[in-house]
């Protein structure tokens, strides 16, 4: 089967993570882990498994433009903004795991195939991955006023490239609550726990709705919950939907595959997960334009 090369930028823990899932990929082939750290575990178990390493960051990809057409950047925000330049300028694909926020929002659950001809894409955050779903599954039947989300993650799985970017966290998350989860208006928090064993990643979303209807709400999250776990298989439900008045709370729970992160690191997972959903809807379509072209 053809396949779209790709190589990843950042070398850390969610580069790690995603090369593993991009192995299992029937239309994504990576080529190369690019990083700055010769000591990078990232790099050395990319060359181990027969990748291109380079250790000279986006200048490889200037080096090297035949390398990928598809780029995924998990550096952190304020590299990604100088990345982003580049790498349009070379017409490659951005797939950004940071919250820079320089592209439009997706989340493969609600938008995934709405933005499949723009240079460059932003996956939000972890918490914007896992609550705003559920956010845009109540607003579709019960117009949502006001939405709040919590996302408690371990401290153990919330590496520098996280504590680094919290204000961008929350700004970019609230941002995603009001465009793609469509409330009116958004809030988000994140809770970084030290509890001992390490927790599970959890989401708390609280939404104040116009138009209540129980059955209508608890339905339409319940699909959109199956949507997510396509692709996050660890995705669920703790619970049925609480109602009271014109308030709507659900509690989610994301569990890791374990692929290169502790089961518990969910909030690092549903990131690479997501960006290799979207990664091969991109490629599905690009490979369907260049059949229909040669037909």
């Amino acid at each position: 089967m053809v396949k779209l090369n790709a190589c990843i930028i950042g070398s850390g823990n969610i580069g790690t993570d995603l090369m593993y899932k991009l192995e299992r990929s029937e239309v994504i082939e990576l080529t190369a882990m690019i990083g700055i750290d010769k000591e990078s575990d990232g790099l050395n178990r990319a060359k181990e498994r027969g990748y291109q390493v380079f250790y000279n960051g986006i200048q490889a990809l200037r080096d090297h433009p035949d390398l990928a057409d598809i780029v995924f950047d998990a550096t952190s925000a304020k590299t990604h903004l100088r990345h982003a330049e580049v790498l349009e300028e070379m017409g490659k694909l951005a797939i950004d795991l940071t919250p820079a926020a320089r592209g439009p929002f997706v989340i493969p659950a609600v938008n995934g195939n709405s933005y499949l001809d723009v240079p460059n894409v932003n996956l939000i955050t972890c918490g914007g991955q896992a609550t705003i779903p559920i956010v845009h599954a109540i607003n579709s039947v019960a117009d949502v006023s006001y939405a709040e989300i919590v996302a408690t993650i371990s401290s153990k799985s919330a590496g520098q490239g996280t504590r680094e970017n919290i204000d961008e966290f929350t700004i970019t998350t609230r941002r995603g609550i009001e465009e793609v989860g469509r409330a009116d208006q958004g809030k988000a928090i994140i809770i970084l726990n030290p509890a001992e064993p390490p927790i599970l990643m959890r989401d708390t979303i609280y939404c104040e709705v116009k138009n209540m209807d129980e059955d209508e709400i608890a339905r339409s999250i319940d699909q959109m919950a199956e949507k997510v776990k396509q692709y996050v298989p660890g995705y669920r439900l703790k619970q049925d939907p609480l109602f009271e008045g014109n308030r709507v709370t659900v509690f989610i729970e994301v569990e890791g595959a374990g692929d290169y992160f502790p089961v518990y690191a969910g909030n690092l997972d549903i990131m690479t997960a997501a960006a290799t959903r979207y990664a091969e809807e991109f490629a599905w379509h690009m490979l369907e334009k260049q059949n229909a072209k040669s037909v």
